[in-house]
Parts: structure tokens; C-alpha cells; sequence
């Protein structure tokens, strides 16, 4: 994952800003010159236009559709979907002019579809992105990168040999909160971070896919035998095709669905390439509705030190039936602070680590008062004599809170850098080696839960250990 140095990003959307009149601007606000800086950068020029298709019309199709419309010069000209209904949907929003299939394979033949958008089943991500690359098309592939870890080496090596544009859908690599925590973090505002902590919690139906199912439903509006692809054969099974993300056939759980994000904002704050050491304990504890997954995972990485941060471990938890609310958050746990943040905003806190009084190490919480008073005696006189230890503190004097701009939506500039790599060769943003390696931890959660096993793996081999 290439990512641009922040003070240059600034300069250069100041430069932009000041030449583009195609879009509306943000407030150049330093702290949220990023999203501002994504739509001057994605002001096309008259040959610029980008012509896609989406293969998948499932809610993250419609999502990931609308989203790639808002940057300038893109139009949709082709959509696949092996549900009748959806490819009906797709004209009625888009147009009688785009294109509806049910093979994607017709897709990928097209001369007039410059970039496709993957947004469909996990067990079918590596092989749709691989036909893609080789059919010369630009990728843009929704997370996870891949439903097993066996898969990843194969997407990576044909990205590399074909130099294709391929970016994985993980819109927290280009969050502007994300790129503040990491600036923080490199300024030592909570010194050495030893402890991270993250959670994607849910707690309605919806949320823990239980999608509502369509009344035309049948073997003669879906395509079953295409949809199942690898998987294992059986008989149609409407529940199972609109809600696949509850089978361990075509999905990757809850942790491949919603760690996958947690893991790409701390890679990408803290520069990490992943853990060396991962556990995962949940369960089915709820939603006991056929879905042969768990809906409560808990988890511990444990990470490395690199040249490029200390060791740290972090915590990840996914609750699908949390009481209290759905919430997404993150705290980084540092020996001189902590920054917290649920997106929506950002706030550091420094105390550090907190050293006694001297009167508090004699009379207060501690060993001392057990002793007898000569010794008692002798301490305090000691102390006295000695300097004390006070906080630890950096000289970090940055900011200590920040909020993106009303509305902004991490997944537009994502696009942005997806478009920029299209048409200007732009590096990827998010490529196949980054996607891996905060995928692959995710899948190790699944493999740990479901073996009651400690699992090893190597983040720069990209292997599993043990």
C-alpha cells in the first residue's frame, strides 16, 4: 500500500483547489484537506471518462455503484447479477441504456467497459478478480480479498505480473480520520503503543444478515448452479443465496466481514504488515436461525516489534447482539496516551504512566505500610533524598481532537484513488499485498475459533506458521 506524505498531500490541495472549478470544494481546513483534496484530484479531463460495470447487485453493489457515480467522469454501462430482480433494479435506477447480464464472463469480453467492480460472493472474489486481471480489466474488489488463505498468493501474483490496477474495498485505508490517527501516532503523541483495541458490534436482524428474502424467489428467477460456483453441490436454496453471508460455504463469517475493516484502519495507522500470533474465541449465542457461522467472536493478535512500530497486541470484538447498541470503535493504547475514536471523531488523551509521591509510596497503597516503622523510617528518609520519576511526555503539541467534515464518506475517496490509478497510473491505493495481509489474520480468527487453537503466521511471508 503506497500512501503520500501528508505535509505534500496539503500542498498539493492547495495547488488543486486553486485550478479545478469542475467540483465543489471543502473548506481547506488543514486538518480535513483530504477529502477536499479527492475531488479537485478527481476532476476529469475530456477523455478521462471511466466506464464500469458492477458484477454483483447486492446491497454492497448498490452501495459501491452510487458511490463510484459521485466521482467525476464515471458513468455505468454493464451490470451482472444471477438474481432476475436485481438485474430489473439495476435498469429502473441506472437506466434503460446499462446492460444487464447473468453471466459475468460477458462482462469481461466487453470493449466498452473500462473498470468492473466485484461485489459478490467471498468464495467467488479470487476467481472473478484473477479473470478479470487477465481480461485486462481494473479491479476493484470488496473485502475480504479472498475467502481462504490458500487464494491469496495467486491474486497477488497475477497483479504483480500483469502491473494490474487492482484495489481491495476497504474504505478505512483511505479514511481521513485513519490517516490522522496514524499522523498522530507518528508523532509520539501516545509515545509506544503497546495495546489496541477495536470493536464492529450489531444489534438488530438486519445487521446480523438476516436479509429479507424476495417473493418471486425461485430456480427460474436465480441462477443457483452458477451462484454456487466451488462450493460444495445442493439442492437451490433461496435462504442460502440471499443470505450467503451466513454459510461458511460462500462467506468468511463475521470476521471476514467486519475484522477485515478493523484491521485494515490499525495496518494502516500503525504501518504494520500483521501479527505473528492469533486467537478467537465466540460462538453462536443468538441468531440460531440455520447460519452455520458464529455471531460472537472475540479475538487477540499479537504483533511484532518492526522497524516500523514496537510490539503491541490488539483486541478485536464483534457482537451481533449487543444490548446496548451497534458502535464501531477503536482505542490505541500508548504508554504516554490514548486516542480513541469511532470515526465520527478523534480524541487523544495523555496521562501516562503515573509515579508516587513520596508520601503516597510510605503511607499510601503499597508494601511499605507492612513493615516496621524503623524501616518505615528509612524508606521515607531515602525517598526524600531522591528525585522523583514524573510522567513520561513526549513533545508532541499537536492536536488532541478532530472531526471529519459533515457527511464525509471514506468509501468516496477510496474510489477516488481507485479512479486516479485508471486513469493516470496512479500506484494502487490498497493492493493485493496489503489486502492479504489484513485479510489473512482475518480468516486465522475463523480457523482459531473453529480449531480451539493458537495459530502462527509470518506477515512478511504471508504464511501460516502452525
Amino acid at each position: 500500500m503506497r500512501r503520500r506524505d501528508l505535509n505534500s498531500r496539503r500542498g498539493f490541495l492547495k495547488t488543486a483547489a486553486a485550478a479545478s472549478t469542475a467540483a465543489t470544494i471543502l473548506p481547506l481546513n488543514p486538518e480535513i484537506g483530504a477529502a477536499a483534496e479527492a475531488l479537485a484530484a478527481a476532476a476529469p479531463g475530456p477523455n478521462d471518462k471511466v466506464r464500469i460495470a458492477t458484477i454483483g447487485m447486492g446491497i454492497i453493489g448498490f452501495i459501491d455503484t452510487d458511490c463510484a457515480l459521485k466521482v467525476p467522469g464515471v458513468e455505468l454501462v454493464a451490470a451482472a447479477d444471477l438474481y432476475e430482480g436485481r438485474r430489473v433494479r439495476a435498469k429502473e435506477k441506472y437506466g434503460d441504456q446499462v446492460s444487464t447480464h447473468v453471466d459475468y464472463r460477458e462482462i469481461l469480453d466487453r470493449k466498452d467497459v473500462d473498470a468492473v467492480l466485484l461485489c459478490v460472493p467471498d468464495h467467488w472474489h479470487a476467481a472473478m478478480s484473477i479473470e478479470a486481471m487477465k481480461a485486462g480489466k481494473p479491479v476493484y474488489c470488496e473485502k475480504p480479498m479472498v475467502q481462504t488463505l490458500a487464494e491469496g498468493p495467486g491474486v497477488i501474483a497475477v497483479q504483480q505480473e500483469r502491473k494490474a490496477v487492482f484495489q481491495v474495498g476497504s474504505q478505512f485505508a483511505s479514511s481521513i480520520v485513519i490517516d490522522k490517527l496514524r499522523e498522530m501516532i507518528s508523532a509520539g503523541a501516545i509515545g509506544k503503543v503497546n495495546v489496541v483495541e477495536a470493536r464492529y458490534n450489531r444489534n438488530s436482524s438486519l445487521g446480523a444478515w438476516q436479509y429479507t428474502l424476495p417473493l418471486d424467489a425461485s430456480p427460474e428467477t436465480v441462477d443457483w448452479d452458477r451462484f454456487l460456483g466451488k462450493a460444495p453441490k445442493r439442492p437451490y436454496d433461496a435462504t442460502r443465496f440471499f443470505r450467503w453471508r451466513n454459510y461458511q460455504d460462500y462467506g468468511t463469517a463475521v470476521a471476514g466481514d467486519l475484522f477485515v475493516h478493523l484491521l485494515t484502519a490499525i495496518h494502516h495507522a500503525t504501518g504494520s504488515t500483521g501479527p505473528n500470533k492469533v486467537a478467537a474465541m465466540g460462538g453462536l449465542r443468538y441468531w440460531d436461525d440455520g447460519r452455520d457461522v458464529y455471531d460472537v467472536i472475540l479475538s487477540l493478535l499479537d504483533y511484532p516489534a518492526t522497524q516500523a512500530h514496537p510490539a503491541f497486541t490488539v483486541s478485536l470484538q464483534c457482537d451481533f447482539e449487543d444490548g446496548g447498541g451497534d458502535a464501531t470503535s477503536f482505542r490505541f493504547v500508548g504508554d504516554e496516551g490514548v486516542i480513541s475514536t469511532d470515526l465520527a471523531s478523534l480524541k487523544l488523551e495523555r496521562k501516562g504512566i503515573s509515579w508516587p509521591t513520596a508520601d503516597q509510596e510510605v503511607k499510601g497503597y503499597n508494601s511499605v505500610q507492612t513493615f516496621s516503622q524503623a524501616q518505615r523510617d528509612a524508606i521515607a528518609e531515602k525517598l526524600a533524598r531522591e528525585p522523583r520519576k514524573g510522567p513520561k511526555s513526549s513533545a508532541y503539541t499537536g492536536a488532541e481532537t478532530f472531526k471529519p467534515p459533515a457527511g464525509y464518506d471514506p468509501r468516496f475517496d477510496h474510489f477516488v484513488k481507485f479512479f486516479s490509478s485508471v486513469r493516470k497510473g496512479d500506484p494502487v491505493y490498497e493492493d493485493a499485498v496489503f489486502g492479504f495481509r489484513a485479510a489473512a489474520p482475518a480468516l486465522l480468527c475463523n480457523t482459531s475459533l473453529y480449531e480451539s487453537r493458537l495459530i502462527g503466521w509470518d506477515p512478511v511471508k504471508m504464511q501460516a506458521t502452525s
